[in-house]
């Protein structure tokens, strides 16, 4: 019996109604801001109604900051780093799930802790690997004389370098090296009946297939959750792209050129322009949440098979 409780249901709707006024009235002002003139958008009068200026803003923020090839390098970013994150965290949370190896727990937990690191202590380290990924090789050959070896017999200097910097490559492989999405799906695929997979066994299923046609079917919802996160997590980077990309003209993405709209101490305050571009960047994000919002939801939530 559900008992009903009207105090609570109105206090619980006006929690929900203020919190979705914090986050709705300041990208309602933006958009208003990105409508105005230079002058209206700087004068004392705070402005709640758009004006008839959007196109011409928008116009001029997506030609100032460059964005053609810009939104190209996010898109290609986000969508890859959202490929890679679905395909790794779903073999890895399968293998921990359903194969006993004595380690995995181990691997588990090791990826797991990985969460609790705050970005700033991993910057460097990533960076480290981003500037050499084969630094780590190159270690132990030299240090095993493995390298000095090699030198003697061919008379050549055995070096390994994997330089990701300015690259697609070093933009998104730290991404999708995370552990968000395998503990996504290891708390799902623990909810898997075991009887589900005797069946798959007394029907002839390997472990290929059973990931393939049982697994993956049934983990939709969580790859549509997973997807948005990621997308998301993906667009809107900008602290890494800003590390390691120094070819701007080719490499760069749109939330970093977003710095040329920001008004200089002496230059004209164009703040529209920058709301302007402002909205540009935040587009496709909003579509692939609005669009993904059913299944966002339900993939984080559900435990049905």
């Amino acid at each position: 019996m559900i008992e009903r409780t009207p105090l609570l249901n109105i206090v619980t709707h006006v929690i929900l109604v203020a919190g979705a006024l914090l986050l709705i009235i300041p990208i309602w002002l933006a958009f208003v801001a990105a409508t105005l003139t230079v002058a209206e958008v700087n004068s004392p009068n705070v402005h709640y109604l758009p004006g008839g200026e959007l196109w011409n803003n928008l116009t001029a923020a997506w030609t100032r900051a460059e964005f053609g090839v810009k939104f190209m390098n996010s898109m290609i970013v986000a969508i890859a780093v959202v490929i890679g994150k679905v395909i790794i965290s779903a073999i890895s949370a399968f293998s921990i799930v359903f194969f006993n190896y004595r380690l995995r727990m181990v691997f588990f937990w090791v990826i797991f802790i990985t969460l609790m690191l705050p970005l700033e202590v991993r910057i460097v380290p990533t960076y480290s690997v981003a500037a050499n990924a084969l630094y780590p090789f190159q270690t132990i050959l030299d240090a095993t004389g493995i390298s000095w070896l090699i030198a003697q017999i061919s008379g050549v200097e055995l070096s390994l370098e994997w330089n990701m910097l300015n690259s697609y490559t070093g933009l998104i492989l730290p991404l999708v090296a995370t552990a968000t999405g395998t503990f996504l799906y290891r708390q799902f695929f623990l909810t898997i009946p075991d009887e589900l997979v005797e069946a798959a066994k007394m029907d002839g299923s390997g472990p290929f297939r059973f990931f393939i046609e049982v697994l993956l079917p049934l983990s939709r919802t969580n790859i549509a959750a997973l997807a948005t996160i990621m997308f998301v997590y993906a667009w809107n980077q900008y602290l890494w792209p800003l590390l390691i990309i120094t070819d701007r003209a080719n490499y760069s993405t749109v939330v970093m050129e977003l710095r040329r709209l920001i008004p200089g101490p002496d230059a004209i305050a164009d703040w529209n322009v920058a709301m302007a571009g402002t909205l540009i960047v935040m587009l496709p994000p909003l579509l692939v949440v609005v669009l993904m919002q059913r299944w966002f939801v339900r993939g984080l939530i559900s435990t049905e098979k």
